[in-house]
């Protein structure tokens, strides 16, 4: 622990902000690039230091992986033994979340955000259990990689090659009051990796060679900062705003429109992106599909149904406002929707056509520009890239 004591750990800005009773409670987030940074230390220095400033915390649940550093930060914390799931024959545990509610603390900490809870859990989602402890008025502080937030989950695949299937929703994520970036430098964390800190002995040469590699590290770390940055940069923003306009919090200067196909193969890195996008403007943002004769529910084939209802709700788990309008004429739907809404911006996919259809009829991104007036129109492209890199 005394090697962790060099890490300046202040939570008095995060104490004043825990609420009384009846109020919902705060969410602090311990962001980094990857698994050992050190973020559940963080965490758990933190909750002795406001147990020592006389707030009620407990450890809703800490994953410590083995780790023995880990672990001795517990310490003489409180912990709510986890709930003992059968599934398969198997014994899971997971963090009890009746018994958090019960016992009522002033606040809880709560690892790996992202995690799936086992099946016939209240909420799949270890996040959604965070949610009912907020609403309650218990506050949280919680640790997430940055690979798990829902809009970089493309960019980390290309960046590393590996596919994050478990992820948290954007929308959480701007909902937190602080986030805090914990930084490591990568030949440090490798060597942590190779001292058996991070992984079990059979796992570090692959790690080591895969996701653990330096280009891989920088990358995800420059990513974990900026991400960081842009989340203080908005609550400094809103902050300023509130201020200069009597505590009301300001409406956004900027919408985007992004245009969401019945045919959508790539749909989802197309949302991914106009999240950034947003976030970076600091805009509202819609996701539009507009139902025409020919592509109606009753014509699309069952597989593209169900893409684009996951499409929908990924949306929202965005931030998006979802619109489903039926016209038969998507461009004109658009453009009335965007001078209706007050949309600066409408994000439109490339088209993949074959080439001979193009001799009938020019793609709706071809026909956007060519019609619109008094809306920008932005084409991206499909390879899940970062829109900001």
């Amino acid at each position: 622990m005394a090697a962790e004591e060099d890490k300046r750990v202040e939570p008095e800005s995060f104490l004043g902000l825990v609420p009384g009773a009846q109020q919902r409670g705060r969410l602090k987030i311990y962001a980094g690039a990857a698994a050992g940074v050190g973020k559940t230390c963080q965490m758990l220095a933190e909750a002795h230091q406001l147990r020592k400033r006389g707030v009620d915390v407990v450890v809703g649940l800490v994953e410590t992986h083995g780790r023995a550093e880990t672990a001795a930060w517990i310490g003489d914390l409180e912990v709510i033994p986890r709930r003992k799931v059968e599934y398969r024959a198997v014994v899971l545990e997971e963090m009890d979340l009746d018994a958090i509610l019960a016992r009522r603390p002033e606040m809880a900490v709560v690892d790996e955000l992202a995690h799936t809870n086992a099946p016939g859990s209240r909420h799949e989602k270890r996040f959604q259990d965070v949610e009912e402890l907020l609403a309650a008025g218990i506050s949280v502080i919680g640790a997430v990689n940055i690979q798990h937030v829902e809009s970089l989950a493309p960019l980390v695949k290309r960046i590393t090659g590996t596919e994050v299937r478990e992820t948290v929703p954007d929308t959480f994520i701007a909902r937190a009051d602080q986030i805090v970036d914990v930084d490591l430098a990568v030949e440090e964390l490798r060597e942590r990796l190779r001292e058996g800190k991070i992984y079990p002995p059979e796992s570090i040469e692959r790690a080591l060679r895969n996701f653990f590699k330096p280009s891989n590290l920088a990358s995800l770390r420059e990513l974990a900062l900026r991400e960081v940055a842009r989340s203080l940069d908005r609550q400094r923003q809103q902050r300023a705003a509130a201020a200069t306009q009597g505590g009301r919090m300001p409406s956004v200067s900027e919408r985007i429109a992004v245009a969401l196909s019945s045919n959508p193969p790539r749909s989802d890195s197309l949302l991914r992106k106009a999240a950034r996008i947003a976030g970076q403007l600091n805009a509202g943002w819609y996701a539009v599909h507009v139902e025409t004769p020919s592509e109606s529910v009753q014509k699309i084939s069952t597989r593209d149904f169900r893409a684009l209802l996951d499409n929908i709700n990924l949306a929202a788990d965005l931030g998006a406002e979802t619109v489903w309008l039926r016209s038969d004429d998507v461009v004109g739907a658009l453009l009335d929707f965007a001078r209706d809404k007050g949309v600066t911006k409408i994000i439109v996919g490339r088209t993949r056509q074959p080439f001979w259809s193009r001799w009938f009829r020019r793609p709706v991104a071809a026909r956007l520009i060519a019609r619109a007036r008094n809306v920008d129109i932005e084409v991206l492209a499909d390879n899940g890239g970062d829109p900001s890199s």
